[in-house]
């Protein structure tokens, strides 16, 4: 049922109809696409940052060991990782503060329509590099167009290859400017879903302009009660098929329930299969 600056109700078993600002939309919840990067545990996976990759192993108390191989009654592992390094994750403004804040506390349990834009970044020299691949305002302003009703957007970067196994610690991927998402957030997308590592260049002295730009902080802030936009998400290392179409979608943005600045999600894609042209009078 759709509870978001509207109101929704099941056409069919595999659609629900959106009724959103004053348009009535259709969206076939048959045809889920889930742009998350699975966590592999003790084996090889997307690798960033010089973190190490997410571990499992049984749990032992006493004389229980949780591995039915090992002989216990069930299997009970511990897992250990690094949410912003080891798969597709979640993240709020807690991620740049001195502040205690956490993506649980905001993430967003309604519907949400979302636009799949495919950009090709383009190669910009930069104080750190003569030649960075980055995704500028103009290339953004040039692809999402007609998306005025969408609070949130899906970033497809071209070629779209290599990504679920991806290995950033040998050449440095693609990134945002500030000013490319200053102007998201000055036109209201509250939810950036990207497949890439970060937004901002993996290595920038520490800046990160682009996660200020977009929670609308002053550079160099760390002070929460400065951000002007705390209620918004940034979704990395997302994998968009390429049989997803760019267009419209509903966003279930499900995030796990753990009480830090980021945590493991699933972004799930349900295409809208009308325009919303029709008004409700």
């Amino acid at each position: 049922m759709w509870n978001g600056n509207g109101q929704a109700c099941l056409t069919a078993m595999s659609s629900i109809e959106v009724h959103h600002r004053g348009h009535r939309y259709r969206a076939d919840m048959s045809r889920a696409s889930d742009l998350s990067i699975e966590v592999n545990f003790n084996s090889p996976s997307v690798q960033t940052f010089g973190a190490p990759p997410a571990q499992s192993g049984p749990l032992a108390v006493d004389n229980f060991v949780g591995s039915v191989n090992l002989g216990g009654s069930c299997n009970c592992s511990t897992h250990t990782l690094t949410p912003h390094c080891n798969g597709t994750h979640t993240e709020c403004v807690g991620h740049i503060t001195r502040d205690v804040m956490t993506i649980n506390s905001i993430a967003p349990t309604s519907l949400i329509f979302a636009a799949v834009v495919s950009v090709t970044p383009t190669p910009v020299a930069s104080s750190l590099s003569a030649s960075d691949l980055v995704i500028t305002r103009e290339l953004l302003q040039q692809s999402f167009i007609n998306h005025s009703h969408c609070s949130a957007i899906v970033i497809r970067t071209l070629p779209n290859d290599h990504k679920l196994n991806a290995n950033y610690d040998t050449h440095f991927p693609a990134y945002f400017s500030e000013e490319a998402l200053g102007w998201l957030a000055s036109i209201g997308i509250d939810h950036l879903l990207v497949d890439l590592p970060s937004v901002d260049r993996m290595i920038d002295n520490g800046q990160l302009l682009a996660h200020r730009a977009f929670w609308g902080m002053p550079r160099g802030s760390t002070t929460l009660s400065q951000a002007t936009r705390p209620h918004a998400t940034i979704t990395e290392l997302i994998y968009v098929p390429d049989s997803v179409q760019d267009g419209d979608y509903l966003l279930n943005l499900q995030v796990a329930p753990l009480m830090s600045d980021a945590a493991p999600s699933r972004p799930v894609l349900y295409p809208v299969i009308n325009s919303g042209v029709t008004n409700i009078g």
